[in-house]
């Protein structure tokens, strides 16, 4: 009776849950936290089995991947890839989707697919800057792809591999390495062209990390700053040659501003005065275009597209605009640029300065400074870095991108792919993955402070939040009675109906179950199932497993608990895209099955 009770409890629980994601009365992780409080509080759960989420191996695999992730992206070399991604598919939304589906995917079929979409979604959040695709139009399809990766082969996924060990328990004979493959293969190239198809009216337009402006395109928008680049080479016969930056009077004629001077491999940023110009040099302009064409036809100039050694320049992570104000220390009071030789000293070039109020734009080399004036300056994130620790300004911009230690790519790498070759050798992979990240510290990638800033502590209280959940419907019985009673509504059905039953449940327990306890909880069912009905029970094993990867509907499944916040996304998101690939790979598996397996 009292068993009874507990499962009544917990059902009532989880109807609760579910009620509170769909309609998001509370945020995600709120509704985890609550959840898991209630299953103390009812007695259901010990408060040590409440709590026991937190040292989990899925929520130390996440914490892991998160310090990983964030090794890697300091080195820029997820850079590198994205740039080599774009060179090959190039801006085409559907083509980025597809190669990154189809690699995150294939790298699944062979590791954890947290651990590949953790190592891809760097380069995929770069992508989005570089071609100005929303994220979250390329992170959800990534998150899905690796979980859909998974199916690929039976050591993709902990689920798959554990079946076998249930096969052999049960006197069954196991699944070779690439049993799963056909099945895994359609599913993948299904999820794959229902983005193509589907995605412009499934996928959000923007998330809620884009709903909020950065302090770039706040900054931008307010004092309506130039945010084009103009690339001028300059000719032979160009009478500017031979005339300095400050001769040319390129910033008080024409309101423009030279942002940097490529010499032949060299560039200079915010050249100062007495740059001299030559044949052959090319010159990058920030202002109005038809300001920079009447600069090139009165000193015969030649446009061109920008030249790879401007690269730098068009990255938002690696240049930007910046605020700076004169401290009361510094050295500038009582100065003007010219005598402080500001462009030669701090590589940033001028554009606006305030002065008691007002507006000054164009050329105010001889402005005296004083206490409390503020310059709007452009340059590389590296240089305005150097001055914020410098006491003779005050930085009053946020730097929203982290400098990129290249130096350490190698040991980045070497410590990811450490973490990684030791879930093929058959290291849990919370110990495999935390073993890569101290790794990455210890070999001075990262701090430890940097480690514990990388850490998403929403992603964390939703994971912890909601493994006790599983752990209480396996406790009480309750996942049990669901799957029991499923079974007896099916028992002397036709095949299809019973391939369908197996799929939906294994479905709805993928949901709020770990992947290995539901399929530790159907295997049993499944095998009694098939042996009332007169079939083979493996193939039955089988779809249970593949079935508890169809984990679309709710940001549960820890690739896309790693997801919701990098692409801002939120409950209703996930089921306005997830429903249609749920149904899609309940059909897709029931028919497969049912053509080839049974």
């Amino acid at each position: 009776m009292e068993a009874d009770f507990q499962i009544v409890i917990v059902l009532g629980i989880l109807v609760a849950t579910v009620i509170m994601m769909v309609f998001e009365i509370f945020r995600i992780d709120v509704v985890a936290i609550l959840t898991m409080l209630a299953l103390g509080w009812s007695g259901v759960l010990t408060p040590d089995e409440m709590l026991k989420g937190f040292s989990s191996n899925a929520v130390i695999s996440m914490l892991a991947v998160m310090i990983l992730g964030y090794g890697i992206t300091t080195t820029g070399v997820m850079e590198r890839f994205s740039e080599a991604v774009l060179k090959k598919v190039g801006n085409d939304k559907n083509k980025i989707i597809g190669f990154l589906g189809i690699s995150v995917g294939t790298l699944s079929a062979f590791m954890q697919n947290i651990g590949a979409a953790a190592l891809f979604l760097p380069g995929t959040l770069d992508i989005s800057r570089k071609t100005k695709i929303p994220a979250t139009q390329l992170i959800m399809p990534l998150g899905f792809a690796a979980i859909l990766g998974g199916s690929l082969t039976m050591v993709g996924s902990g689920h798959l591999i554990l079946i076998n060990d249930l096969l052999k328990n049960a006197s069954l004979a196991p699944y070779d390495l690439f049993a799963v493959t056909p099945v895994g293969a359609i599913l993948l190239i299904a999820g794959i062209v229902y983005f193509f198809l589907l995605g412009n009216y499934v996928l959000p337009k923007e998330g809620n990390a884009s709903k909020k402006k950065t302090a770039q395109e706040s900054l931008i928008e307010t004092l309506q700053l130039p945010n084009n680049l103009w690339y001028y080479s300059i000719q032979e016969a160009s009478n500017l040659n031979g005339m300095t930056t400050e001769s040319s009077r390129i910033w008080k004629d024409f309101q423009l501003n030279l942002i940097a001077l490529a010499d032949g491999e060299n560039v200079i940023y915010a050249p100062w005065r007495e740059t001299t110009f030559k044949k052959g040099q090319i010159l990058a302009l920030l202002g109005s275009e038809k300001e920079a064409k009447r600069l090139a036809q009165e000193y015969g100039l030649k446009e061109t597209i920008q030249p790879g050694i401007f690269n730098r320049l068009s990255k938002p992570d690696e240049s930007g605009f910046a605020e700076i104000i004169i401290g009361t220390g510094s050295e500038l009071i009582g100065q003007s640029l010219r005598d402080f030789a500001f462009r030669r000293k701090l590589a940033l070039e001028p554009l606006i300065l305030f002065n008691n109020g007002e507006e000054i734009k164009g050329d105010f080399s001889d402005h005296i400074f004083k206490k409390g004036d503020t310059i709007i300056v452009y340059g590389l994130w590296d240089n305005i870095r150097n001055i914020k620790n410098d006491g003779d300004f005050i930085l009053a911009t946020p730097i929203e991108s982290e400098s990129k230690n290249q130096s350490k790519a190698i040991p980045a790498i070497a410590s990811f792919a450490f973490g990684i070759i030791l879930t093929f050798l058959g290291v849990p992979i919370a110990l495999a993955f935390m073993t890569g990240a101290m790794a990455m510290i210890l070999s001075r990638v990262i701090t430890i402070q940097q480690a514990y800033d990388s850490i998403d502590w929403k992603v964390v209280f939703l994971l912890a939040g909601l493994i006790p959940l599983g752990l209480a419907m396996q406790k009480s019985g309750a996942a049990f009675f669901l799957a029991q009673y499923v079974m007896q509504v099916v028992e002397g059905q036709s095949v299809i109906v019973l391939l369908t039953a197996i799929t939906v449940i294994s479905t709805i327990f993928s949901l709020f179950m770990s992947n290995v306890g539901a399929v530790v909880v159907l295997a049993p069912l499944v095998i009694g199932m098939a042996e009332i009905a007169g079939l083979d029970p493996r193939p039955l094993v089988l779809l249970a497993a593949v079935g508890v990867s169809n984990s679309f509907l709710l940001p549960t499944h820890q690739v896309n608990a790693l997801m919701i916040s990098a692409g801002g996304y939120q409950n209703k998101d996930y089921i306005k895209a997830g429903s249609g690939l749920t149904i899609i790979f309940i059909v897709l598996t029931v028919a497969v099955f049912y053509l080839f397996y049974i």
